[in-house]
Formats: C-alpha cells, sequence, structure tokens
C-alpha cells in the first residue's frame, strides 16, 4: 500500500495473543511486497511470549546519527530494563542480573539446543562418570577408561596418553594443548626463580652456557604466579604456584629444563631438575599440569572466552539497536553465551557445582584466582597479534596454535574491515556514533570493573574494526582453541543483514575461512600430531559450550 504512494515501509508491528493453549511464536523475518512491487525486508529473530507486540524495523542497518525513528530511543531503553548488570561474585566481570530459568527468551538455548546441553551434561559428566570422576585414580588405567567413549584418533589426546611422561610432549602442550597462552619467551630469569648454568647444562647445547641460550632466545617460561596466595579446598587438596623454565633444543622441541612449585625459593621450594630422581621429576610435572588445569579452566577458558562474551553480548544489548551494523554483525557470534553462562554458574562453578567437587580449589579460592587474573587482563591480550608479540612467541617452530590463529585473526579483520567501510564513512561517524560509544564505555566500566586496561571510547574506524575484531575473535577462535565447538564460524544461518555489500562481505569470508581451512588440512597431512583446533571448519561461531 505505501509502496503505491512513493513511500518506504520503515516498521511492522507483530501482536500475539494469550489463548487458552499458548505456544510461544519464533519469528525470523518478515518480507512485504508493495503493489508496485518493491520488497522490503524485515529480520526480526525473537520470540513473541504471551501477550506481546514487538515492532520490527525494516533491514537496511542505520547509524544513529542518521536515524530519526524514535522507535530506536524506545527500544534500548526497553532493552536496558531487562539486560540489567550484577555482580555475581566479587572481582567477576559482571554479568546477567538474572537466573537460568528467568532469562529473557530470546537469550535462551532454543529446545534443540538445550536437549543437547543437558544430554551432553549429564551423560558425561554427572550420570555415568561422576562415581569415577570423584574417586581417586589408582592406575594409568583408570584415566583410559574415563576416554573409551571418545573417538581420539589422530589426536592430541592420543598421543598425550602414549608419551605423558616424556618431557618432549610435555613441553608440546604448552604450545599446542588446551591452554597455548601461558608459555613467553624468557630473556632474564627473574629473582624468584635462581635457577643456575650447573644445575641445567647438562639439557643445553654443548659448549653453550645458560646465558648465551638466554640471549639467543631459546629459553621459555611458564610462570603460575596469579596463584599465588589462592586458598585450596581443604587439606586433603592442595595446590601451587609453580615456575617451570623450558628449553628449545636441536631438535626443535620445547621441553622443561628446571620446576620450582612455589613462587619463593628456598630449603622449602627446591628446584627440580631432568637428572633428579625419574619420579621426583615426573610428580613436579604432574603439579605444573595441576596448576595448569586450574587456570586453564578458570582464566584461559571461563573467564577469557565464557565470561568476556556474555559481557560482549550483554553491552550489545543494552547499547546497540537491532539496525545498528554493528550489532548485526555481532549477534552471530554471541548467541547462547548468556544462556551457557547462567547454565554454568547453577550447575559448575557454583558452591555445590561439579568444578568445586572434582578439583583442588573452592569456591573462595576462584573468586581469588579471578580477581588476580582481572588484574592482569588487557584489551591487548585480547588482541591475537599484540598477545603473541607481547610474548615474545613470533618465531618459536611448531607453534601451530600462533600460526593457525594469525590467519583466522586476518580472515576476520578483512570481514570486519569490509562491513564498517560500508557504514561508517570516516573517523569522524565513529566518533559521532554514540551507541557504540556506549557500547564500548559499558564493556570498560561494568565488564573489566571500570579497568584502565580496556578503553572506553573509540575514535577511528581502524580502532573499531581491531575492536570488534577482537570480540569475534574471542567468541569464536579462542574460544575453540581452548575447548571446542558445534556452530561453524562463518555460518550466518540467521541473515540479519539485508544489504548487498554486507551480504558480500560474509562470502568473501566464507571464502576467506575456506582458504584457511584447506592450508591447515594440507599442513596436518605432513604432521604425525595434528593441531586442528583452529581450523575454521571447527571453530564454533560463538561461545555455546
Amino acid at each position: 500500500m505505501f509502496g503505491s504512494y512513493g513511500c518506504d515501509i520503515v516498521q511492522v508491528k507483530l501482536e500475539k495473543k494469550k489463548h487458552l493453549i499458548n505456544f510461544p511464536w519464533f519469528c525470523k523475518h518478515i518480507k512485504v511486497k508493495t503493489p508496485s512491487g518493491e520488497c522490503f525486508e524485515f529480520p526480526c529473530y525473537c520470540w513473541l511470549v504471551d501477550d506481546k507486540e514487538v515492532i520490527i524495523r525494516e533491514g537496511t542497518a542505520r547509524l544513529p546519527q542518521d536515524d530519526t525513528n524514535k522507535q530506536r530511543k524506545n527500544e534500548l531503553e526497553s532493552r536496558q530494563k531487562i539486560f540489567r548488570w550484577n555482580e555475581w561474585s566479587p572481582g567477576f566481570p559482571e554479568s546477567i542480573d538474572a537466573k537460568m530459568g528467568e532469562l529473557p527468551k530470546d537469550v535462551q538455548f532454543d529446545e534443540e539446543k538445550d536437549s543437547d546441553f543437558k544430554r551432553n551434561f549429564l551423560k558425561d559428566l554427572v550420570i555415568d562418570k561422576v562415581d569415577g570422576f570423584f574417586e581417586s585414580w589408582k592406575d594409568i588405567a583408570d584415566f583410559k577408561e574415563i576416554l573409551v567413549h571418545y573417538n581420539i584418533k589422530n589426536t592430541l589426546l592420543e598421543n598425550v596418553m602414549q608419551d605423558w611422561n616424556k618431557d618432549y610432549m610435555f613441553g608440546y602442550q604448552f604450545l599446542n594443548g588446551c591452554n597455548p597462552v601461558m608459555i613467553r619467551k624468557c630473556m632474564k630469569l627473574p629473582d624468584k626463580f635462581p635457577v643456575t648454568h650447573e644445575m641445567v647444562k647438562g639439557c643445553l647445547k654443548k659448549g653453550c652456557t645458560l646465558q648465551e641460550e638466554l640471549q639467543a632466545g631459546n629459553i621459555y617460561i611458564v610462570d603460575y604466579e596469579i596463584l599465588n596466595g589462592v586458598p585450596a579446598a581443604s587439606s586433603e587438596r592442595h595446590l601451587t604456584a609453580p615456575i617451570c623454565l623450558l628449553y628449545k633444543n636441536e631438535l626443535d622441541q620445547i621441553v622443561p629444563i628446571a620446576i620450582q612449585l612455589s613462587q619463593t625459593p628456598g630449603e622449602m621450594s627446591p628446584i627440580f631438575l631432568p637428572r633428579d630422581n625419574k619420579y621426583d621429576w615426573m610428580l613436579a610435572k604432574m603439579w605444573v599440569r595441576s596448576s595448569d588445569f586450574l587456570v586453564h579452566q578458570l582464566v584461559t577458558h571461563l573467564l577469557k572466552t565464557h565470561l568476556l562474551s556474555e559481557v560482549f553480548e550483554m553491552a550489545m544489548y543494552r547499547q546497540l539497536s537491532a539496525v545498528h551494523p554493528v550489532y548485526k554483525l555481532l549477534i552471530p557470534h554471541v548467541r547462547f553465551t548468556i544462556a551457557i553462562n547462567a547454565e554454568a554458574r547453577e550447575k559448575l562453578i557454583g558452591e555445590d557445582g561439579v568444578f568445586i567437587k572434582v578439583s583442588s580449589i573452592n569456591g573462595a579460592g576462584m573468586g581469588k584466582l579471578i580477581q588476580n587474573a582481572m588484574k592482569t587482563l588487557t584489551y591487548e591480550s585480547l588482541c591475537f597479534p599484540e598477545d603473541i608479540k607481547a610474548r615474545g612467541m613470533e618465531d618459536v617452530p611448531k607453534y601451530y596454535y600462533r600460526d593457525d590463529g594469525k590467519m583466522v585473526w586476518k580472515a576476520i579483520h578483512c570481514f570486519v574491515s569490509a562491513v564498517i567501510k560500508i557504514y561508517y564513512l570516516s573517523d569522524k561517524a565513529v566518533q559521532k556514533d554514540v551507541e557504540i560509544q556506549e557500547f564500548v564505555k559499558d564493556v570498560a566500566c561494568f565488564g573489566m570493573n571500570n579497568s584502565d586496561n580496556f578503553p572506553k571510547s573509540l575514535s577511528s574506524r581502524e580502532q573499531l574494526v581491531e575492536y570488534l575484531t577482537a570480540v569475534i575473535f574471542t567468541a569464536s577462535a579462542q574460544h575453540a582453541a581452548v575447548n571446542f565447538g558445534q556452530l561453524y564460524l562463518g555460518t550466518y544461518p540467521d541473515m540479519y543483514f539485508t544489504e548487498q555489500p554486507a551480504k558480500e562481505a560474509i562470502k568473501t569470508f566464507q571464502h576467506n575461512l575456506d582458504e584457511v581451512t584447506n592450508i591447515i588440512k594440507s599442513r596436518n597431512e605432513k604432521l604425525t600430531l595434528h593441531y586442528c583446533y583452529l581450523s575454521p571448519d571447527k571453530i564454533p561461531n560463538s561461545v555455546a559450550i
């Protein structure tokens, strides 16, 4: 009707009435064809529950400074009442003020995802194997029994099971295991770790001193200082804050050469060496692995992917209209994150959660560890190339996490840059975008505890592109590297963009990801030990598990 008079349809309203049999209705999108043949698209992708009306804007993305529709302000005011910040635990990034059953319908698991989560969670952790997890193991065969139901052929886990006590495998896991972000180059030994040349000379290349190898860049360190002062769960469960020195040998292997199990040297904290009794050395490595498990699960995985992704999702819902191009860009990458985290807070990391029962840390210790981690968390550490450079890991061989991560980061960066250039014609447009500025401010103030380590504003297209690349990389690739996923990067079953240039950018992104997948596949065919965690065909679109 409007098209016949030369007018555009700017919005539509959907109404749902509550009846005796009341089913929620999920509307994907609406297409309207005018009498003159013109088509208008209205992406919705939301639930209508009970007596509810939804106003849906026409799908063309608009910056707030170019939009006079009053509905935009009403939309954000309504969302800010629903998505309220809350401090779940002191020191944690703030999260949604709602329990699992209270979540807005639009961020809850759909039925398929909900049943999948419950089926896997209950089957794999609570019902079938709970007794085995909570009892002490008496033999290495007990460990193998846990994995008999999983296909681990050609995976790192298969090699770990075979060579778990070998020094080369211990070092390899710092590069390409599930926590590849702890290792860094060591140019000078810290005073708290007094390793001497005499201690390690048998591990070094013949004729070389420890100082020479430090200067040559062949020495690496993993320091779990973040665990210092964190209380253990009980007198029967212990934790340490170890320091491990590693060496790149002539075979280009990263191997451990010294381990200290505390942050304070002395008679009560000896430095363990490969030449020690083999069981002493083995136990020292096992203590390091135990500490790495805690940092991996609670910092690298929980904090730096799950909780941060929820922060980005919360800020997005609160500050970006559904017609904002950045909202359309981000929403596929934060799908289910609020829901999975709410489930985790109730069932995994709460006082009665499974994690407390199976680890050496209690609720107080978990809070202390997250607080320690938040003090060291920086925006730069979320920017993959910057993090690699800051840790001095640009040149270490066989660091496939770095190699693959760089390719994926570049593909995401190119995609984000292409989309941003469609809608922001200048740096001034970024500065005038009040919604994007409030989005960034919300992240810093509520998610990062008002830390000075995170930007509170952005002033250029380049800054915006890097920021959004970090958000998407954190929620997809980084989470894949330290966990695993099911909805793969670059797939967009829900199409929020309606403009052709944005759709073309998505196609180019998908093509670039296919190229990265093929490069990784070709490389792995030449390797005995495959690295697949950052292959785009195995990277989830969002933190959803």
